[in-house]
């Protein structure tokens, strides 16, 4: 059986505009972010080993369920979601266009016949003076009027508000496709990673969280101060860093940065999210003689030097190497030097910053050991960018007036009948709503009430 290709586009649009479609969509998203929820995203691979061990962390990486919302699977039902959205809107409006956009409907009694929220009564007036004076306060109650004459020789008088209203449920459909495709620009063409910036040192380049790369930012960023105040108990109470951005060279802004107050330059945002302690680059030394046992301080920094007594040669402090090592080993932060003996070759020491008297090893004539260190801070920095954010609190603000006409305004009706009657007219008034209709009757009633007081 062959199938035409205007059938097969219909099947296809019929399924997309399906609620069995959106409702499975919905349950597969809530779903898998139960998953994100569970399983701890963009750790480690060492961490994942030691919950799931290495079969578990190879199946899960393979499903992308380290890092669920940037998977490809996940932005395809996010997709699918926007196109459900998008196809069951257009289905539904192409339904009831006429309604929604059309023109104005002729003033038609029948359309009020049986209506169960009506009220009739006399007035001394005649049908067409009475309607001269019906219209202004139909138009200043309801909205427009559309008068035209009846069989009898009466008037019936149509005024509606509210036709608008019927659009309250797409613009919360719009809300949701605006926040939809928000997440997805941002998924796709954004970046979340973080940097440490010792005080004084300027940056690049960042590391992103969900893959662990390097990333170049379009300009650098300079830690100038950093300043962190403590409650009683130890507890810090505020932190805050001064941040140059520079470009080319150029510093182009300069600002101190809290927590919840964050930096934003050319669409990345740069929060403060923690701090830290490094060794300094001043260090107080110690050097003992081994023959005399003599000991001698002498504060450095790198770049100086210093003779040492005792004809023992000179020391030259070169650097602060951060995460040495030693033979393989790790040792953390250490100082390097060099030592020139009176007589031999150069001697390179290592001084690591955790073991004080690493130097004793050496078995040298003397022995070089670290006294204090001044330390100095490093700022954690949250760096971001999310070009998908305007598009979402477009979507939120959106959101807010749909519920809003959605659920406190309504499509409203009115129709007024002027009928002849023994020298005056007999007056039929019915209303009618497309929801919230436990409120006609009061309205109705205080509609009547006006009309009667014409009179």
């Amino acid at each position: 059986m062959t199938v035409s290709r205007s059938s097969l586009g219909s099947a296809l649009w019929d399924g997309l505009a399906s609620l069995r479609l959106t409702i499975a969509l919905l349950l597969l998203l809530a779903t898998t972010s139960i998953l994100g929820t569970l399983i701890p995203q963009n750790e480690a691979p060492a961490t994942y080993r030691a919950i799931f061990g290495e079969t578990g962390y190879r199946f899960f990486r393979a499903l992308d369920l380290f890092d669920m919302y940037h998977s490809w699977w996940f932005q395809i039902l996010v997709l699918l979601l926007a196109v459900n959205l998008i196809v069951c809107s257009a289905e539904r409006i192409s339904r009831q266009w006429t309604l929604l956009a059309g023109k104005r409907p002729l003033p038609d009694p029948r359309r009020f016949a049986g209506v169960e929220t009506s009220s009739t009564f006399a007035m001394p007036q005649e049908p067409a003076a009475l309607a001269a004076r019906c219209e202004p306060l139909l138009r200043r109650r309801v909205g427009p009027v559309l008068v035209r004459g009846t069989e009898t020789g009466g008037r019936f008088l149509y005024a509606e508000s509210g036709r608008w209203s019927r659009w309250g449920v797409y613009a919360v459909h719009g809300s949701v496709l605006l926040l939809l495709v928000g997440g997805l620009i941002g998924s796709r063409f954004g970046f979340d990673g973080f940097v440490n910036i010792p005080e004084g040192e300027t940056v690049q380049t960042i590391q992103l969280r969900n893959t662990g790369e390097r990333l170049r930012l379009p300009f650098a960023i300079r830690c100038e101060s950093f300043q962190v105040s403590f409650y009683p108990t130890g507890a810090p109470s505020e932190f805050r860093s001064r941040l140059v951005i520079l470009e080319e060279g150029r510093e182009v802004l300069r600002r101190d940065i809290l927590v919840n107050d964050p930096l934003e330059h050319r669409g990345i945002t740069i929060y403060q999210s923690s701090y830290g302690t490094l060794p300094g680059r001043e260090v107080q030394l110690s050097f003992t003689s081994r023959e005399t046992g003599m000991v001698y301080t002498r504060q450095m920094k790198p770049g100086d030097e210093f003779a040492l007594p005792e004809d023992l040669g000179t020391f030259v402090l070169l650097d602060l190497r951060p995460n040495a090592s030693f033979r393989g080993s790790p040792v953390g932060d250490a100082f390097v030097g060099r030592l020139v003996p009176p007589q031999g070759e150069p001697v390179e020491v290592l001084l690591p910053v955790r073991f004080p008297t690493f130097d004793r090893m050496r078995r040298g004539e003397v022995v070089i050991a670290v006294e204090e260190v001044k330390q100095r801070y490093y700022t954690g920095l949250q760096v971001n960018r999310d070009p998908g954010v305007p598009m979402v609190y477009a979507g939120f603000v959106l959101m807010l007036v749909g519920c809003y006409v959605t659920f406190f305004r309504s499509h409203r009706q009115v129709g007024l009948r002027l009928d002849p009657e023994g020298g005056g007219s007999r007056v039929s008034l019915a209303m009618t709503a497309n929801k919230n209709r436990m409120a006609l009757p009061a309205a109705l009633e205080r509609l009547a009430q006006e009309l009667r007081r014409l009179s």
